[in-house]
C-alpha cells in the first residue's frame, strides 16, 4: 500500500504528541517515527547528487549553489517530495506546531532543504535566529555507521553540551532563539549523511525559489 498525504500528516501529529521533551541546555525535542515507511524510503532513495565541498565546510551557506530543496519543481517531478511537503502545509501539522512546540507561523513560508553530507563536512555553531520561525532537522540515512552523526547542541557560550539520537525517520525539533546553539562537529561520515532541513520562514526570505510553496503563505 503507498502512503498518501494523509498518512504523512498522521505521522507527524503522532511523531509531535509522542516526541521527547528536554529544557536543557534550550528547550528542545526528539522525535521518532516521523514519517510512514515506503515515504521514508522513497525520500532517502531521491535522485540527486551530493554536493563535492571542495574543501569548504563550516556554514551551509558556503555551497549555495549546489543545494537542494523541495521547491515547485521538485515537488512536480517526485510523489514523495509532493506529499511530504504538503504534509507540513496542512493545517493540522500547522496548528499543532505552533500549539505542542510554541511558535507563531501566520505568514511564514515553508522552506524544505534536501541535505547530503559527505566526509569533511562540520558546521559551527548557529542559532538559527532571525527570519526562521521553527527548525526540524530530520534523519533519513539508514546506514548503521551514521548512528554517532547527529546534530550537535550547544550550551549558551556554545561548549558542547550533548548530539542528537541519528535515527532514520527521527528528528531534532527547536524554536530558534538567542540561545539555540547546535552545529555539527567534524568526524568521519562514511558515504553519504542524509537529512531534511524543515522552517517556516519569514517574509523576508528572499531566497523564494527555495520555498516549497513560494505563493501560499501559511495562513494559522
Amino acid at each position: 500500500m503507498v502512503s498518501s498525504t494523509e498518512d504523512v500528516v498522521q505521522s507527524l501529529l503522532t511523531s509531535f504528541d509522542q516526541g521527547q521533551r528536554n529544557e536543557t541546555p534550550y528547550r528542545h525535542w526528539f522525535l521518532d517515527d516521523c514519517l510512514p515507511t515506503d515515504i521514508l524510503d522513497d525520500v532517502v532513495d531521491l535522485p540527486f547528487a551530493a554536493p563535492d565541498l571542495g574543501g569548504v565546510s563550516g556554514k551551509r551557506e558556503l555551497h549555495n549553489a549546489t543545494r537542494t530543496y523541495f521547491d515547485v519543481e521538485n515537488r512536480a517531478k517526485y510523489p514523495s517530495v509532493e506529499k511530504f511537503s504538503e504534509a507540513f502545509q496542512d493545517k493540522r501539522v500547522i496548528e499543532t506546531v505552533e500549539q505542542h512546540f510554541g511558535t507563531g507561523l501566520n505568514g511564514t513560508y515553508l522552506r524544505i532543504e534536501y541535505a547530503q553530507d559527505i566526509d569533511g563536512f562540520w558546521l559551527e555553531p548557529h542559532s538559527d535566529l532571525g527570519v526562521k520561525n521553527f527548525t526540524m532537522l530530520l534523519y533519513l540515512s539508514k546506514n548503521e555507521a551514521h548512528q554517532d552523526l547527529g546534530t550537535d547542541i550547544y550550551d549558551g557560550k556554545k561548549k558542547h553540551f550533548g548530539r542528537s539520537p541519528f535515527e532514520p525517520g527521527g528528528a531534532l525539533v527547536f524554536v530558534p532563539a538567542d540561545n539555540t546553539f547546535h552545529g555539527f562537529d567534524a568526524r568521519k561520515i562514511d558515504g553519504v549523511r542524509k537529512s531534511i532541513i524543515i522552517n517556516y520562514v519569514t517574509d523576508e526570505w528572499r531566497a523564494r525559489e527555495q520555498l516549497a510553496f513560494p505563493n501560499q503563505p501559511i495562513s494559522a
